[in-house]
C-alpha cells in the first residue's frame, strides 16, 4: 500500500470516529483535542459535512451522508435569516448542497446551490468589478473591501452558470478574477490579504494586511487560496491567463516554503512568529497542486505539480497528523489568525477537509471547488 493510501485510510478511520463525536455540529477549531461549536451562519459550516460527502465518496458510507443531509438542513435557517450572509457562501453551499445535487440529484440541494450562488452575485459591485467580502456588522466600513478568499467562493457561481445555462454568474467570476489579476497580484505573484476600493467610483485605494503579517507581506493561507482559485477558474473557463497565474503562484508557493514544506503562517515573519504554522495553507497548496496538475497538457509540468505537492502531502502526513483517540482534529498546527492571537497551532476544520480532498485528488481526481 502507498503511503497516501495508507494516509487516506486512517483518515477515513478517523472521520468514522468523529460522526460520533462531532455528529450535526459545525466544527471550526479543536481545542484541548475537541472540536469547538461554531453556529451554522460561521463560513466554515460546509467543511464538516463536506468531510462527510467525501468519506461517502471514498467508502459508500450511507451514515455519511444522512449526518451531511442533516447538516446541510440546518443551513435553510441561515439562507432565511439572510441578512447576515456574506462572501463565504461558497465554502458553506458548495461542500453540502452542490455536492448532495451531484451525488444523486437532489432538488432542494440545487435550489439550495443556486439561492446561495445568486446571493453572492448580488454582492458584486460593477463599480470596481469586485465581490464585496464581509459585511459592516463583521467588519465596519468594509463596503470597498475585497480579499484573496473569495477566490474559493467563484467555482459556485461557475457550477450556477453551467447548471442554469445563465452567462450571469460566470461573467461575475470572470471579472473579480480579472480584477484580482489587476489589483491584486504583485509582480513576483504574491498577493495580499484585502484590497480597499472606493465602494462608488470603484477605484484602487490601498492593500490592507488582513491576516498578513503587513499590507506588503505574503500571508501563507491567502497564497494558497489564489493557487488553488486560478487553477479552479482556469478549469471553468479554459483562459490561458489563469493557469500562468496558477503555475506561477503554485511555483511561489514551492519558492516560499523551501525545505519546510509546512509554512508558518506568513512567509514574511521572522523570529518568534515563525513558530505559528500554518498546516491548512499547505494541504490546500497540495490540492490546488494536483488540481493543476490534472488539467494541464504538458507532461513536465503536470508531473512538476503533482510531484510538489505529493512532497507537501507525505510532509504532512509524517509529521503533523494525529490519528489517536486523544485528538478530534486530523491535521495539526494550523492558525486563524496570528494578528489577532487567534487559534495558533490547532487542528482546522478546513485544513482536515483540504488534506482528506488532496489525498483523494491523487487517486481520483476529485472536484468540489
Amino acid at each position: 500500500m502507498e503511503w497516501f493510501d495508507q494516509a487516506l485510510l486512517q483518515c477515513m478511520e478517523k472521520v468514522e470516529k468523529n460522526i460520533e463525536l462531532i455528529g450535526e455540529h459545525f466544527p471550526h477549531v479543536s481545542i484541548g483535542g475537541v472540536y469547538n461549536h461554531e453556529e451554522p451562519g460561521f463560513w466554515t459550516a460546509g467543511f464538516w459535512p463536506g468531510i462527510l460527502w467525501l468519506r461517502y465518496l471514498n467508502t459508500g458510507d450511507e451514515k455519511s451522508v444522512g449526518l451531511a443531509g442533516k447538516l446541510e438542513k440546518r443551513l435553510d435557517q441561515v439562507m432565511e435569516e439572510f441578512e447576515n450572509l456574506h462572501h463565504d457562501v461558497g465554502f458553506m453551499w458548495l461542500p453540502t448542497a452542490v455536492m448532495h445535487y451531484k451525488a444523486d440529484g437532489n432538488l432542494q440541494s440545487r435550489l439550495r446551490g443556486l439561492k446561495a450562488a445568486s446571493l453572492l452575485a448580488g454582492r458584486f459591485n460593477p463599480a470596481g468589478n469586485f465581490i464585496r467580502a464581509w459585511n459592516d456588522s463583521i467588519k465596519p466600513d468594509s463596503q470597498g473591501w475585497a480579499i484573496i478568499d473569495c477566490l474559493m467562493n467563484l467555482p459556485l457561481l461557475y457550477w450556477a452558470s453551467n447548471e442554469t445555462g445563465d452567462a450571469r454568474f460566470k461573467n461575475i467570476a470572470v471579472r473579480h478574477s480579472d480584477t484580482v489579476l489587476k489589483h491584486f497580484m504583485r509582480q513576483d505573484c504574491t498577493f495580499p490579504h484585502i484590497v480597499s476600493f472606493d465602494p462608488e467610483s470603484g477605484a484602487k485605494i490601498e492593500n490592507l494586511a488582513g491576516q498578513g503579517k503587513t499590507p506588503d507581506s505574503v500571508w501563507a493561507r491567502g497564497q494558497s487560496w489564489a493557487l488553488y482559485g486560478f487553477a479552479a477558474g482556469y478549469r471553468e473557463t479554459g483562459l490561458e491567463m489563469y493557469a500562468e497565474t496558477a503555475k506561477r503562484t503554485a511555483d511561489k508557493v514551492v519558492q516560499l516554503m523551501g525545505e519546510d514544506k509546512v509554512p508558518c503562517w506568513d512567509y514574511c515573519a521572522c523570529g518568534e512568529e515563525r513558530g505559528a504554522k500554518d498546516s491548512s495553507a499547505a494541504a490546500c497548496a497540495a490540492s490546488g497542486m494536483l488540481l493543476l496538475s490534472d488539467l494541464l497538457e504538458n507532461e513536465a509540468e503536470k508531473k512538476r505539480y503533482r510531484d510538489n505537492a505529493l512532497i507537501i502531502l507525505k510532509g504532512l502526513y509524517e509529521e503533523y497528523t494525529d490519528f489517536s483517540d486523544r485528538e478530534q482534529g486530523i491535521l495539526m498546527k494550523g492558525t486563524v489568525s496570528y494578528p489577532d492571537r487567534r487559534h495558533i497551532n490547532v487542528p482546522i476544520i478546513y485544513g482536515d477537509y483540504f488534506f482528506i480532498e488532496a489525498l483523494m485528488r491523487v487517486r481520483s481526481g476529485i472536484t468540489v471547488f
